[in-house]
């Protein structure tokens, strides 16, 4: 019998340090078409931060240019090495994809900044963990990583090709991306987003001039606790109530918990319904 998940748990995951390798180790499972990049200046934020870059298997042999998914803790998504409880299978699961349906999807995976993961992923200021530094981050994202990759790889660099994905508090930032930038990101996979942080989200979102313009995959784990469900539930009313259906996916799954186990399985179908893969699940 699974135990429920407190808010209290969620945010004792939220917050733990994970400590990033910036090479490969022999206990990683990164595939071969990850690569870790060198830390870049965060103009913004005034720090530096690694970030790691899957390009498809098909990519060295073509000139054909993909559509980027920008993701969060990128320490979780590919590589057990670098995760702290277990990885996303990020790259695992896209080179299936591409073999089964010719799904093919660039994605860029920004390191978090441990400690100071609570203040970067939250636009907001918050009595307990500080200042909110969500708005110079998602500048950091559209105003100086984006162009680097767009000009270093061959993207498909049009609002309709760029998507934002993360979980938790990389949940809120990413629908925060789509509310501070309406014309860059286009899709929006929202895994479990912490609105109990930053209940000033809701109105933000409402108030976003290309909300149904925009492809929105929201999820949450009913056993995430009373406060992550009714944050979930309010958000997929104003969905409902704003966006055309087929334009938004919600779904709060009754067996769903907090942890990258949990995304890690919901990540296929979310990143095909995001990019119209037409892959079955």
């Amino acid at each position: 019998m699974r135990k429920k998940l407190t808010l209290a748990v969620a945010l004792l995951l939220a917050t733990q340090p994970i400590i990033a390798g910036a090479s490969p180790t022999p206990t990683s499972t990164a595939q071969p078409n990850v690569h870790v990049m060198p830390a870049i200046e965060m103009g913004t934020l005034q720090r530096e931060r690694t970030y790691r870059i899957y390009l498809p298997e098909s990519y060295e042999d073509s000139d054909k240019h993909y559509p980027v998914l920008y993701m969060h803790d990128g320490q979780n998504l590919f590589d057990d090495a670098t995760s702290y409880v277990g990885e996303w299978g990020v790259d695992e699961t896209l080179n299936q994809l591409a073999q089964t349906c010719g799904l093919e999807v660039i994605v860029v995976g920004i390191d978090h900044g441990d400690k100071l993961r609570m203040t970067e992923l939250n636009p907001y200021d918050n009595e307990r963990f500080g200042k909110g530094e969500g708005d110079a981050y998602v500048d950091f994202l559209v105003n100086e990583l984006k162009p680097r990759i767009d000009r270093e790889y061959r993207t498909l660099p049009e609002r309709e090709h760029t998507a934002v994905m993360g979980s938790s508090m990389g949940g809120l930032i990413s629908n925060h991306a789509i509310n501070r930038h309406p014309d860059v990101f286009g899709k929006a996979g929202i895994f479990s987003p912490s609105y109990w942080i930053a209940p000033q989200m809701f109105a933000s979102t409402k108030n976003n001039p290309r909300l149904k313009e925009t492809r929105t995959y929201l999820l949450t784990g009913k056993l995430e606790g009373k406060e992550m469900s009714a944050g979930h539930q309010k958000m997929q009313a104003l969905l409902e109530n704003t966006v055309p259906a087929g334009q938004w996916y919600a779904e709060l799954d009754p067996q769903g918990e907090h942890n990258e186990a949990f995304w890690r399985g919901e990540f296929p179908r979310a990143v095909s319904w995001m990019f119209d893969g037409h892959c079955e699940n």
